[in-house]
This record gives C-alpha cells, sequence and structure tokens, in this order.
C-alpha cells in the first residue's frame, strides 16, 4: 500500500453496541446496532456506501448537461444468513432523476443510462469491491 492509494478510518468504542469512526480529515460517523439509536449498523452503511458512491459517478456526468430539478436514490437489499454465514442479496439500486425541459435536460437524460451503467460496470470503488469479492485480512494488534 503507498500513501497515494490507501484509505483508512479509525473506529472507536463508545459504549456496548455503540462507536465512532473517524477519517483523517476529522469527520465523524456513529456506528451502533439495530434499533438501539438513531445511529446507521454496519449493513446500513453499506448501503449507504454502494449508493453513495455511485450517486457521486452518475452527478458527475450527468449534471455538466443540466442542473437536476430532483436526484434521488434508494438502496436496498435481503440480510439473509444461509450456508455462506450472514450476507445481503438481493441488493438493488434505483435512480430517481428529473431534469429540467429543454435541450440541456434532454442531453442529461442520453447520458443518464451510460452513467449508470459506468459506474456500476467500472467508476464506483464501493460496488465493484463487492462485485468482484476482496478478502478482508483481520489481525489482532496489542494484548
Amino acid at each position: 500500500m503507498s500513501e497515494e492509494t490507501e484509505r483508512s478510518i479509525e473506529m472507536t468504542r463508545m459504549e456496548k453496541g455503540r462507536y465512532v469512526a473517524t477519517n483523517a480529515r476529522g469527520g465523524r460517523l456513529e456506528v451502533g446496532q439495530g434499533g438501539t439509536s438513531e445511529t446507521f449498523t454496519p449493513v446500513e452503511l453499506l448501503l449507504v456506501a454502494i449508493a453513495g458512491c455511485s450517486a457521486i459517478d452518475v452527478d458527475l456526468i450527468v449534471s455538466k448537461r443540466a442542473e437536476p430539478d430532483r436526484f434521488d436514490l434508494h438502496m436496498s437489499g435481503d440480510k439473509i444468513r444461509d450456508e455462506h454465514g450472514n450476507r445481503m442479496t438481493n441488493l438493488t439500486l434505483s435512480f430517481d432523476l428529473v431534469f429540467p425541459e429543454g435541450d440541456a435536460g434532454r442531453a442529461a437524460y442520453d447520458v443518464l443510462p451510460r452513467a449508470v451503467q459506468q459506474s456500476a460496470e467500472r467508476l464506483c470503488t464501493v460496488s465493484r469491491t463487492v462485485e468482484v469479492g476482496t478478502p478482508i485480512e483481520s489481525r489482532i494488534v496489542g494484548r
């Protein structure tokens, strides 16, 4: 890993089942187990990461043509337990975009399908990592 490619966060326990993650820029995000607070669960954060990554990709492409009047996404999936353990299946990302009338709006609509496809097939690091499958090494440091 190099300084140019590495991405990292730090996570600290606040109380049982509740943690705070901090990024290198000082951003903070609380994570917790379901139903205990208004924090996002790790599974919800996975859905946010996929949707957020694709939203940014698509937004950067389509907004060059026209500023959207509406840009909403819905990300869902089913949490299951099977012979592979706990995991998510049936992941679906839906885009609901509206552009203004006129040539610029039509240009944005025209490029939208390709932008969504490019994000899914090449650009979105998060969804590409999930789809390709990347092993995770777990280590214990300290005592």
